[in-house]
């Protein structure tokens, strides 16, 4: 399989996904009664991957909860929550009507996969509403060519002609998408009403993109496990639930502005994710480092997230400053216990086993042929 071919799958579930799972009673208690203001929330979209946790969280702490979609998916996670959300059905291709005539103290843009979807629904609310939090990406930063990359960094609002590769035309496309869908954002609901979340690889309970699975199906298993990359590359990620949460207590407090939702809170190597994720089960690792790019690409190895080859387009993927995020409250979990959680909802009854073989049993997977790599490289290094 080609660079190009392989990379733009791995971009197409971005693209088309983009868009704690308990507390103590005491926290809950002190979280409740910190927030004196109940509010009414709207989620465009909802019932995905970062929706359902916003959910529960904000019913947690005593939000009241609309969600608008087509009707269509199903939540995998928190079903129980969604018996106390208002469900409006539309579509927001070509049919508000469920959203006319109605206000919401806060506006949660999930599903802003399309520069007019965001300009028609910012502009429909923007007079009845108080906060539009839109969920863009890290992805507006592409092609990443510097390091430290901060909120103020420069975007690309218009991709560059005569791309040939596919591939870059669906990045350029997808960061050129969320860029001007920001500034749709913050055109209806002017600077202080707009808040900016910039999500990095977000991983977790409920992930319907598979690309950071692999970490936890393959770390409960032991034996020799493959590791890419080498010793200096950076990795950045989240799990979803810091990024859910965090974005109800930023509307919580009427926050504006632009957000990197960037984790872990330092800077971290993938051999150093590698050796802190490796103590979550309790079973014996070999872990075989393949730092040869090369060879990786000759084996159709380009990213397992959170590595990413840091080639000239994504040398500073991972190299995104988070700073200002944690100064605004953006808190972490323990690594071990996001694998853990996620493992377990993975082999949970929350997905079928025709789901669960999709990634496990697939020819092409990581998973499937890591042996057969792993015996080429040993054979290579011999």
């Amino acid at each position: 399989m080609s660079n190009s071919k392989s990379r733009r799958d791995f971009i197409k579930k971005g693209v088309l996904l983009s868009a704690g799972l308990s507390m103590s009673n005491g926290l809950l208690s002190a979280c409740i009664s910190e927030n004196k203001k109940k509010l009414t929330i709207l989620i465009l979209g909802g019932t995905s991957f970062l929706g359902p946790h916003q959910i529960s969280y904000a019913i947690s702490r005593g939000h009241s909860v609309s969600i608008f979609t087509r009707g269509k998916t199903k939540p995998t996670i928190h079903k129980e929550a969604f018996n106390k959300v208002e469900h409006l059905i539309g579509d927001r291709e070509d049919n508000l009507t469920a959203l006319e005539n109605r206000s919401w103290d806060v506006i949660i843009d999930n599903s802003g996969r399309n520069v007019e979807w965001t300009k028609k629904t910012a502009n429909l609310l923007k007079e009845k509403s108080g906060v539009y939090l839109y969920i863009s990406s890290t992805g507006v930063y592409f092609p990443y060519f510097t390091d430290d990359i901060k909120e103020s960094e420069e975007v690309l609002l218009k991709e560059p002609e005569s791309l040939e590769d596919e591939m870059l035309k669906l990045e350029y496309g997808y960061g050129v998408m969320k860029a001007n869908s920001e500034i749709e954002t913050i055109k209806a609901f002017g600077e202080e009403r707009s808040i900016i979340v910039r999500p990095t690889y977000m991983f977790g309970p409920g992930d319907r993109t598979d690309r950071f699975t692999h970490w936890p199906i393959r770390l409960s298993k032991g034996g020799d496990v493959l590791v890419p990359g080498k010793k200096e590359d950076p990795v950045q990620y989240i799990d979803v639930r810091n990024v859910a949460e965090w974005c109800i207590r930023m509307a919580e407090k009427k926050a504006s502005g632009t957000y990197n939702a960037v984790g872990p809170s330092n800077t971290t190597t993938m051999y150093d994710f590698i050796n802190e994720a490796k103590d979550t089960f309790e079973v014996k690792h070999n872990f075989v480092y393949v730092n040869d790019y090369e060879f990786l690409k000759e084996n159709d190895i380009y990213y397992i997230v959170p590595w990413i080859m840091p080639d000239k387009y994504n040398y500073g993927s991972a190299r995104v400053n988070n700073q200002k995020a944690i100064n605004n409250g953006l808190t972490f979990r323990n690594l071990d216990v996001s694998i853990k959680e996620t493992h377990n909802w993975w082999y949970s009854d929350a997905l079928t086993e025709e789901r669960r073989n999709k990634l496990e049993k697939n020819s092409k997977s990581v998973l499937v042929r890591e042996q057969e790599i792993l015996k080429k490289w040993k054979e290579k290094n011999a």
